[in-house]
């Protein structure tokens, strides 16, 4: 009896952590490019920056899925409100430029909480190899486990945003999958998207692709694909690919592309004002 007991319990034991596992359980092709120094050179070395909050964003600890602590750069909104954009950083880290990103888009979307989220556990990176080290060594688990955190910590009631550059751009998208029924609006800026048909089918929200037309790894090709996924997905995505170079939006880059910035920004602003409100 007890033999059975135990056996059933087991059995009980594993369907839960079926259901509870990773859904993105092996790395994208993003992180296995990490590696490749064509694609480390595409990245310039960040001008270097300091933010200072004028917003009251400091940083904070939520707890994760897999029983650890997360890190994230927090603005809280104004009055109370049921929207929260969750931001993710570009390969390099949760660095300076990313909390200057999060405080630009909470001071123009209005009342809304903003949560940058340190997906590499306290690493920040400052060249080009730390940068891929961290990237391609990033545990899919650990990720998912990050997000998942960032979710609970936002709140069942929350209605989710996210938006990412380069890395962040996959974590983007992958985090609305994640969301669920919470997600609100999603923007990936330049990333790997997910091609996996029935992991798109699951997103809940629309999402808005802002694509560099100049680069070679996350190439024209792959956008296409994405198109021609999130619509066998039954989805709707709008995209845009502009003529410029992988990370154009990023100030802190020496390639810095100002004129297909600011139409990025206005387009990802306008797409989340109607969705957050």
């Amino acid at each position: 009896m007890n033999k059975l007991v135990t056996t059933i319990a087991l059995i009980f034991v594993s369907v839960y952590a079926f259901g509870q596992s990773c859904c993105f359980v092996t790395k994208d092709e993003m992180q296995l490019m990490a590696s490749n120094k064509a694609f480390q050179r595409s990245h310039k070395l960040p001008k270097p920056y300091h933010h200072v909050s004028q917003a009251g964003g400091e940083m904070i600890t939520f707890s994760t899925p897999d029983g650890q602590q997360a890190n994230a750069f927090f603005i809280k909104a104004a009055k109370p409100t049921n929207y929260t954009l969750f931001v993710f950083q570009e390969w390099w880290g949760l660095n300076d430029h990313i909390k200057r990103e999060a405080e630009h888009f909470y001071t123009t979307l209005g009342n809304v909480n903003v949560l940058a989220i340190d997906m590499y556990d306290g690493k920040v990176a400052t060249t080009r190899e730390d940068a891929g080290k961290y990237m391609g060594g990033a545990n899919p688990l650990r990720l998912e486990n990050i997000i998942k955190g960032a979710i609970d910590y936002a709140g069942p009631q929350a209605k989710i945003a996210t938006v990412g550059w380069c890395f962040g751009g996959g974590l983007s998208l992958k985090a609305s999958i994640l969301a669920g029924s919470q997600a609100a609006a999603c923007v990936m800026y330049y990333g790997m998207p997910v091609k996996d048909v029935d992991q798109l089918k699951t997103l809940q929200t629309d999402v808005l692709g802002l694509f560099a037309g100049r680069e070679k790894f996350i190439s024209p090709a792959i956008v296409a694909e994405f198109e021609a996924n999130m619509k066998l997905a039954g989805k709707t995505v709008a995209v845009k690919s502009f003529d410029a170079e992988h990370a154009f939006a990023n100030p802190s880059n020496p390639a810095y592309d100002k004129v297909a910035t600011e139409e990025a920004w206005n387009m990802a602003i306008n797409y989340f004002k109607a969705r957050l409100k």
